[in-house]
C-alpha cells in the first residue's frame, strides 16, 4: 500500500501515479529494468499489455471515466521523467481539462491518493486473474 501498487502480475505491476495528470492515473511497469519496448521479450510485452488492459478495466469499474489516454514516453525530450519503461493509463472525463494545469501549473484532484488507492485496489482484487 505504501508504494501504491494496485496489482502485481508475474512480470509487471500497476501502480497509482504519485503525480497524476488526472485522478486514478495509473502506471503499468515491467519488473525488469528496461528503457524501451524493444528491450522486453515476448512474455514481458504480453504481460505488460495485460496489465494495461487490467488497469483500464479497474478504472472503468471504479471511477467510470468517459475515455482514456494510454501511452509511453521514451526519453526526456518526449516527456519521460524516469529512466524506466512504463505506460501511462490516464482516465479522462468530458470537460476535465481547464486553465489550472495550463496557466496555473497546478492540478486539481478531487480525492486524495490514499482514498483513490483504496478504491482502485479493492476494485482490482475483484477481477479474476
Amino acid at each position: 500500500a505504501q508504494a501504491l501498487i494496485i496489482h502485481r502480475s508475474k512480470l509487471s505491476y500497476l501502480v497509482l501515479n504519485r503525480f497524476p495528470y488526472n485522478p486514478g492515473h495509473l502506471l503499468a511497469v515491467p519488473f525488469r529494468a528496461a528503457t524501451d519496448l524493444v528491450e522486453l521479450d515476448a512474455a514481458e510485452r504480453a504481460d505488460l499489455m495485460d496489465e494495461i488492459i487490467l488497469g483500464k478495466q479497474v478504472l472503468t469499474a471504479a471511477v467510470s471515466p468517459n475515455a482514456f489516454n494510454v501511452g509511453f514516453n521514451f526519453g526526456t525530450a518526449a516527456g519521460g521523467s524516469i529512466p524506466h519503461l512504463h505506460a501511462h493509463i490516464v482516465p479522462r472525463w468530458t470537460g476535465d481539462t481547464n486553465f489550472m494545469p495550463v496557466i496555473g501549473q497546478t492540478r486539481v484532484l478531487p480525492q486524495s491518493l490514499a482514498a483513490m488507492y483504496a478504491r482502485l485496489r479493492e476494485t482490482a482484487l475483484s477481477f479474476k486473474q
